[in-house]
């Protein structure tokens, strides 16, 4: 199966691709490497998810937003590439997630993110290395943001 297959079988609606809000690119190219530009929350209906886990939003939100913040992603890819089957492997990526304080649980909210991916790839392609991390705050109080690289084909 090719990670457009699984896309449909799936039947996953992808949000617009999301347009730069400051100065950079949201994709850049370079040879066989495609590295992507921190996403945020954004929905099919151009809105973002806000919030704080552990203050607005549980974990298992935290989560469900990790995971459009992936679809973010993959829209900006098939945006910018034509086709997610020109993507081979993703390579890295890194989670940020906007927590309070005393929240210990980053890399089961990346997981929604991260999951997806192994959906869309498999778990041989589709799983990079990672980190996950937690932040003080995200932009527009999204309560994640994710940055990704990825092998072409």
């Amino acid at each position: 199966m090719t990670p457009e297959n699984n896309l449909a079988k799936l039947n996953i609606i992808l949000p617009p691709a999301p347009k730069p809000l400051g100065v950079y690119k949201p994709l850049l190219l370079d040879g066989k490497y495609c590295y992507v530009s921190g996403h945020g929350t954004v929905q099919t209906d151009g809105s973002l998810i806000m919030g704080r886990i552990g203050q607005d939003l549980t974990p298992e939100e935290g989560k469900l937003a990790a995971r459009q913040v992936g679809l973010a992603i993959l829209a900006t890819l098939k945006s910018n590439l034509g086709t997610l089957n020109r993507v081979k492997r993703v390579i890295k990526v890194l989670g940020m997630v906007n927590c309070v304080p005393e929240f210990q649980k980053h890399p089961f909210i990346i997981n929604g993110c991260s999951e997806l991916f192994a959906e869309i790839w498999g778990e041989e392609n589709g799983i990079g290395v990672r980190s996950a991390v937690g932040m003080g705050s995200l932009p527009d109080n999204i309560p994640v943001e994710v940055e990704a690289l990825f092998e072409l084909i």
